[in-house]
């Protein structure tokens, strides 16, 4: 059974998605560029898949932009990344805060610059009364790390006497896990080619559905990102949906 165009409906769709951005180096070695070429790149498809997102009035959208495992690349790329997103704060976040958009960033901040933490501070207060598309970047994040700092905000309460070791619960647990707050996560896409998740949200994606694809991070436009949804909602709703009809649902929102 396929879709008709008004059965692609706002409440079929997934309120949270969150996407590993892979492949900015490959993409660029593709083109006999360095692979910082490729991060740069990379920031014009976050800007579609923001403006994607903000269309179709997903409620949330969550980035890997910097794993805690990326300290171990070249020294020359690391800088480049971390000047990226600087830069990307400085100059992105009066777009954001004009279109209604919320930044969070998540992951431990701690070996971040004194500059680039200010950077995030001052960011996520412009926008923190924006009601729109609440957009998450995961930096210096990992899943395990994640399941970690909860744990060990339990094992504080235990330890001052607030809380039984006895009495936690996997609602406790989720509660103190990062993005809580918000809607559970829906979709979770991998770009680039690669069959695995990498240490990403490994506690909110315990129900998620996954989506691989071969397309590299700079080429995911919006016809990549209607055909990942597509597969969602087929998925979720057990018949067929096309990218086509994600684009003509896209299209009503304009």
């Amino acid at each position: 059974m396929i879709l008709s165009s008004d059965t692609v409906s706002q409440q079929s769709l997934p309120k949270h998605i969150a996407i590993i951005m892979d492949g900015n180096g490959r993409w660029a070695q593709q083109r006999g560029k360095p692979r910082v070429f490729g991060h740069k790149k990379g920031v014009d498809a976050v800007r579609r898949a923001v403006q994607f997102c903000s269309r179709l009035e997903i409620s949330s959208l969550t980035l890997f932009a910097f794993s805690s495992e990326n300290w171990r690349r070249p020294e020359d790329e690391v800088s480049t990344l971390m000047e990226l997103f600087l830069l990307v704060l400085t100059k992105e976040v009066k777009k954001l805060h004009k279109n209604n958009v919320k930044l969070q960033i998540i992951g431990d901040l701690s070996r971040f610059s004194a500059k680039l933490q200010q950077r995030v501070v001052e960011a996520q207060a412009l926008t923190k009364d924006n009601q729109g598309l609440c957009l998450n970047i995961a930096a210096n994040y990992g899943g395990r790390w994640d399941i970690m700092q909860a744990a060990k905000k339990l094992a504080a309460d235990v330890e001052q006497g607030n809380l039984q070791s006895s009495d936690i619960t996997e609602d406790m647990l989720s509660a103190n896990i990062s993005m809580a707050e918000q809607a559970p996560l829906d979709l979770l896409i991998r770009t680039g080619g690669d069959l695995r998740i990498s240490n990403f949200l490994l506690w909110q994606a315990a129900y998620a559905e996954l989506y691989f694809t071969e397309t590299l991070w700079p080429d995911f436009d919006d016809e990549a990102f209607a055909n990942a949804i597509a597969c969602y909602v087929s998925r979720e709703r057990r018949f067929g949906c096309t990218g086509e009809q994600i684009k003509q649902l896209l299209s009503q929102v304009k």
